[in-house]
């Protein structure tokens, strides 16, 4: 069953139990899904990693949303949008702890012989899609610069 199919049942059981949170965030990626498929012109589906980054998209918007929010001490504002990064956070896979990407960092770092800061984007993109899902890029980021920096 792929994701759409997911977010549609998803959506249904939202309706039904009446959960407007869950049902704004869910229509939202359905949204957001849809129009990637019609920019793209594509007639079938988007790829899991497409589908993946998009969800993350919804995810980092609705906690910068939030964090902004708080910021300004608008917390009745934040609390609907951290609801909805959760409601969201559910089709994504795993997260995985810093240590793990970490290591994912140095195995890539030793295969490709990178060294330096001008490798760092050649280490970026082969970790960014191998851990595609799994960990957001300022984490990725702030790891290749620190063992690249060593």
């Amino acid at each position: 069953m792929g994701l759409q199919d997911e977010i549609m049942i998803a959506m249904k059981a939202a309706m039904k139990g009446k959960d407007q949170t869950a049902l704004t965030a869910l229509r939202a990626v359905k949204s957001a899904i849809l129009l990637a498929q019609t920019e793209s012109g594509a007639k079938e589906s988007l790829t899991e990693e497409q589908e993946l980054k998009i969800l993350q998209k919804q995810v980092k918007q609705r906690k910068d949303s939030a964090a902004i929010f708080l910021e300004q001490g608008r917390e009745d504002l934040a609390t609907p949008e951290l609801s909805e990064a959760a409601v969201i956070e559910q089709f994504l896979p795993e997260a995985l702890s810093e240590e793990e990407i970490e290591k994912v960092v140095i195995t890539t770092i030793a295969s490709t012989g990178a060294s330096g800061m001008k490798d760092m984007g050649k280490v970026m993109g082969i970790v960014s899609k191998e851990l595609a899902g799994q960990a957001d890029g300022k984490t990725i980021s702030t790891l290749v610069k620190k063992n690249l920096m060593q």
